[in-house]
């Protein structure tokens, strides 16, 4: 009898000592592209905030996500392509199912088996036919419809710029309730005053707050920091210097989130994960350079400038500081990363497209995974580290890449392209994604879901005889 309670003494003693599980937070920015981000060798943009997380963490070089919005956040929160899901559009993104025995299940829901608190704050909008945040397990929302929410819509709003700009949004929803913005409020700052408010109330943890930036989505609007236009400043040149403000002022909400999980004493158990959640909009692209050259492709391309977007993994004590990782990674791997952390059970009964990251955060340099999938719309393509194959089977040598990639003749006798061919072809054929969902009524672009009505809204209405 003794020798029992002494082993169960042990056991409750071990168990009282185990290390608490992890806090996760993950920082999604709108349409910052791999070039727009200080620690990514930007010529034009700085981040110190942003560059400081990957000074203590891990940044990956070859991330790669959806290349729009709404397609790129489902395949986030499902950690499944989206021929599996329906989401291979920005309206297709309405569709993905809910409830019943095919319904979609996202990353708060998996973390709850594992009893954390999860929060959703910051832009939902594509995904809100589905189902609010809360309806996909999130215990907390702050969310605005739509993108680039930065200043209320209702009153003209005088700005530094001695002039007036509008903004967007009239609402936003917290917990189920419609709440006005204020005349005097800027969206981002709401956005990060709650989620430092949410981190207070559930620091005792574990927990997960999925914090969706409007940052720098446009329309491109003067942010509280940006000074009154200098004398003679054209409308390109303020465009470009608003631009800059909007980045800037992004990374200062990433280094004041960073201070609040310090003052909370919370960083040592906190997984960091910075990520873009597509690439530089077209208007933006041309400037966003790295020692003077263009990456080819923006926002909305299949080219690399698409889908290649900035991926930084902070956690002090378990990744190494100023780790750079080259292996090929997608937007899939988040939610098996999450669960492995948090010691959740994947979803059940379907298959999970994604592969943990947890050995890489912590500094390995294999791969489960030697390939990334991206698709929009009806396309897609398979990524090594140095070869591309799309759904044409057109194969690119990726060599000088995210600045160029080049073409292959089809009857090239190189045999390193002809290998490559050969397993891309290989893990597109293991992939299928020809038979799963497709854009039926699309216009191509992954935009529009529905050709007839993107025609009808830019026909001009008849003039009144």
């Amino acid at each position: 009898m003794r020798a029992l309670l002494s082993l169960l003494l042990t056991l409750v003693c071990l168990g009282s000592t185990a290390a608490p599980k992890p806090n996760i937070v993950f920082i999604l920015a709108d349409d910052l592209g791999f070039a727009e981000v200080g620690c990514n060798g930007s010529d034009r943009y700085k981040t110190p905030h942003i560059d400081a997380l990957a000074n203590a963490g891990v940044r990956f070089t070859r991330f790669y996500t959806v290349p729009l919005c709404g397609p790129s956040r489902a395949l986030i929160l499902t950690g499944r392509y989206g021929f599996r899901t329906g989401a291979v559009t920005q309206d297709a993104c309405k569709t993905v199912i809910r409830t019943g025995e095919k319904a979609e299940v996202m990353i708060p829901t998996v973390l709850k088996q594992a009893g954390y608190a999860s929060a959703m704050i910051g832009k939902w909008g594509q995904l809100t036919p589905s189902g609010d945040p809360s309806d996909w397990g999130f215990d907390h929302e702050f969310y605005f419809k739509g993108s680039g929410m930065y200043w209320n819509s209702k009153v003209a709003k005088p700005m530094s710029e001695g002039g007036e700009v509008r903004g967007d949004p009239d609402t936003y929803v917290l917990d189920g309730q419609t709440v006005p913005v204020k005349d005097d409020e800027y969206i981002p700052d709401l956005l990060h005053k709650d989620a430092t408010a949410w981190l207070e109330a559930h620091k005792s943890g574990p927990f997960f707050l999925y914090y969706s930036m409007s940052h720098v989505h446009g329309d491109i609007l003067p942010t509280p920091d940006s000074i009154p236009a200098p004398k003679g400043e054209g409308d390109s040149a303020r465009r470009k210097r608003h631009y800059a403000d909007n980045i800037a002022y992004m990374d200062k909400l990433v280094g004041k989130l960073m201070a609040e999980l310090d003052r909370l004493r919370l960083r040592d158990n906190t997984l960091v994960v910075f990520m873009g959640d597509n690439g530089s909009a077209k208007s933006n692209a041309p400037e966003a350079t790295i020692a003077g050259r263009r990456i080819e492709g923006e926002k909305g391309s299949m080219k690399e400038g698409g889908g290649l977007v900035p991926f930084i993994a902070a956690w002090p004590g378990v990744t190494p500081a100023g780790k750079v990782n080259a292996n090929v990674a997608d937007a899939s791997d988040l939610l098996p990363t999450f669960a492995e952390l948090g010691g959740a059970p994947l979803p059940a009964g379907r298959v999970i497209d994604g592969r943990s990251l947890v050995a890489q955060f912590k500094g390995d340099t294999k791969s489960p995974r030697t390939w990334a999938y991206c698709q929009l719309s009806n396309h897609y393509y398979v990524r090594e580290a140095g070869w591309k194959l799309d759904q044409t089977g057109a194969l690119y040598d990726m060599k000088d890449a995210p600045f160029l990639e080049v073409a292959v003749a089809a009857d090239t006798k190189d045999e390193a392209a002809v290998a490559a061919r050969a397993r891309l072809a290989a893990a597109l054929a293991g992939l299928d994604p020809g038979a799963g969902h497709k854009d039926e009524v699309g216009d191509g672009s992954g935009r529009s879901g529905n050709k007839e009505e993107k025609k009808n809204k830019t026909k001009k209405p008849k003039e009144a005889k």
